[in-house]
Formats: C-alpha cells, structure tokens, sequence
C-alpha cells in the first residue's frame, strides 16, 4: 500500500491539538485593520473552530 501524503496547503494553515481536535487562525489579520471596528480586531485575535463538515476532510488531508 502507498504512503500517505500530507496535504501541505492545509498543514500550513491548520494544526491539530493532541486530542485531535483543529485550530486555525482568523484570516484577514496581516494588514489595513487600522479601518476595521474595535470589536472585529479584537475578534481577529482569536483561533477559529471548523464545522463539523469540514474536520472529517482535514484529518485526511493530515496523516501523518
């Protein structure tokens, strides 16, 4: 049987926890929040969680 490969986009932008559960940051967070509302920056701060529809997919595309 071949290896599994890991899909490197989603690696690069998702980590697992060790329980296995998925963290991803808020995107949008590199430049031109000066405009953005005291409550959407203060929002961008935090890790997002993935829907239940996407986290059966990303632990297939992370292996490994």
């Amino acid at each position: 049987m071949a290896k599994l490969k890991t899909h490197k986009a989603t690696a690069k932008r998702v980590s697992l926890t060790k329980k296995g559960k998925i963290k991803q940051r808020k995107a949008g967070q590199s430049h031109f929040n000066a405009r953005e509302t005291g409550k959407i920056r203060r929002n961008k701060r935090r890790d997002i969680d993935q829907s239940t529809a996407h986290i059966k997919r990303i632990h297939q595309a992370l292996p490994n």
